[in-house]
């Protein structure tokens, strides 16, 4: 039986924030817009005291919290999937509402308290979890912190599972820790990006498809400013030598080489990567654009910024600058802010100019 060191209630509460990619912060400032108010009306610390137990929401705050979260006060604090809940706050494995049917949450469960019985449905429930944090609407850092535990918990049944669902839970693996060294990336921590792209990279050999290892490989050449020039051409290169690598992602591997190797200065190995990209895969008219996450529009804006005032165009590089910043603070995109830090505006124009009395 499992059991936690806080009231049912409390882990209800931190499995319903967290199942929302939510920071404590970002629900507190959801029961502040809810109360319509324009200052915060909680404590500091309001969340984080009744997440740990230590003080139960007043009338006031309950009724607030059912309403920021969309459920019944009975839901909230008594609710009647108890055991869900449980496994969720002991693991950290975020609860996502209305994503499982509860006869499914129980059946992981089960499998929580004794691994051995983990089955492809177990491995289904997963992968619709990863699809679901892939949601490019949530700030990187807090992707990263959801899907941590997610790939402890996958590794955990990985190591007592039963053979025929070992593979597909190792393939998850592989594909969690991609996602999470996007995600630090994305949130400004290159040492995380690096050493979450290694692990990738290794759960992909084990699994023994040489697609998977040539897709993580391929994934590590993104760390365009987590990696050093070298790393991302090698990374590349070691891709494409794999058999079997469909066109496409030959094509991405040697558009990431080309921008290492423009990095790097090597101009001339540069162009050649990109004609022979090119000739491989040439670029077809009219295919429609996909949106990007946030973080991702924010970094682009941030690039732009920095190549027209690289150009001396203060006014396009000022505007751009402002947009980008704007974006990446609502994203929480630390890249894309890093980027913006590098970006040095050219004096105005009036500056440079003499009076003559």
């Amino acid at each position: 039986m499992i059991t936690i060191d806080v009231p049912l209630w409390a882990a209800r509460l931190r499995a319903l924030r967290r199942g929302r990619l939510w920071s404590r912060r970002d629900l507190q400032e959801r029961l502040t817009e809810a109360a319509g108010q324009t200052e915060p009306g909680l404590p500091a610390d309001a969340v984080r005291a009744w997440e740990a137990g230590e003080r139960r929401p007043d009338p006031g705050h309950a009724e607030l919290l059912c309403r920021v979260f969309g459920v019944g006060e009975a839901d909230l604090f008594v609710g009647a999937s108890s055991g869900t809940v449980l496994w969720h706050h002991l693991t950290g494995i975020p609860l996502m509402p209305g994503l499982f049917p509860e006869e499914e949450e129980e059946r992981v469960g089960r499998a929580v308290e004794c691994p051995w019985r983990a089955d492809a449905g177990t491995a289904g429930y997963f992968e619709r979890m990863l699809d679901a944090c892939a949601a490019p609407h949530a700030r990187p850092a807090d992707l990263a912190a959801a899907l941590r535990p997610v790939f402890a918990g996958v590794e955990a049944f990985r190591r007592d599972a039963r053979p025929s669902v070992r593979g597909p839970l190792l393939a998850l693996a592989t594909r969690d820790a991609e996602l999470i060294s996007g995600m630090e990336h994305e949130a400004g921590d290159a040492s995380a990006a690096r050493a979450w792209s290694d692990r990738a990279i290794r759960e992909a050999r084990e699994t023994g498809d040489p697609l998977a290892e040539v897709v993580a490989l391929v994934q590590r050449t993104e760390l365009l400013d987590a990696a050093e020039p070298g790393e991302i051409v090698e990374a590349a290169v070691t891709a494409r030598e794999r058999t079997g690598v469909p066109p496409e992602v030959g094509a991405l591997s040697l558009r990431h080489e080309a921008r290492a190797h423009a990095l790097a200065g090597e101009v001339e190995l540069c162009h050649r990567c990109l004609e022979e990209c090119l000739e491989e895969h040439p670029e077809e008219p009219g295919e429609p654009a996909q949106a990007m996450p946030a973080y991702v529009a924010a970094y682009v804006l941030a690039r732009k910024a920095h190549a027209y005032a690289e150009a001396h165009e203060r006014d396009q590089a000022a505007g751009l600058a402002r947009r980008a910043l704007a974006l990446a603070r609502r994203a929480g995109a630390a890249r894309a802010l890093r980027e913006l830090g590098r970006v040095h505006l050219p004096p105005p124009a009036e500056a440079g100019r003499r009076v003559l009395v």
